[in-house]
């Protein structure tokens, strides 16, 4: 099966949306009537200006009209270290494939070309999480899992802490 890939601008923003939306629900085993409106609002705000100034890339799929599934990766940069000089960084995320069309190579090649953005920027640290479905792709890809990494969640009441 032949897909065609093609890099997202503004005008596909529902496209976005919609599919964000779709990875969440599946990601969360979430069902329709869980309200995921803020969710798409401020989403829309950050494709809106992540897509603008550079520093997110989402990659979509389709096989001849249809569409087949998408991916992201986002970019940023922190302190430099020993193992990333340059500080760099970029983050794969919103991976997804609708189930008709999985096992066919679409989101391997979709990973790849967000690879291929992070290298052509000069970045070598590149991080993903990866969920049980997508452990095998990454892997394949040469991902290999973190163990340095912490993470704190956020918790009931955390505002009031902080203030």
């Amino acid at each position: 099966m032949e897909f065609v890939y093609k890099k997202a601008e503004i005008k596909d923003m529902e496209l976005l949306l919609e599919t964000r939306i779709e990875v969440l629900r599946a990601a969360n085993k979430l069902d329709d009537t869980v309200d995921m409106e803020a969710v798409r609002n401020y989403s829309r705000c950050y494709y809106q200006r992540a897509l603008e100034d550079g520093s997110h890339v989402a990659i979509l799929v389709f096989h001849e009209k249809e569409f087949v599934g998408a991916g992201g990766i986002s970019f940023y940069e922190v302190m430099p270290t020993y193992d990333n000089p340059t500080g760099k960084k970029a983050y794969v995320m919103n991976m997804y494939t609708r189930p008709a069309y999985r096992r066919m190579g679409a989101a391997y090649q979709t990973l790849d070309l967000l690879v291929l953005e992070a290298r052509q920027r000069g970045i070598s640290f590149i991080s993903l999480e990866a969920s049980e479905m997508g452990r095998l792709l990454y892997e394949k890809y040469g991902f290999v899992k973190m163990e340095d990494e912490m993470l704190l969640r956020r918790r009931s009441g955390w505002e009031s802490e902080i203030l």
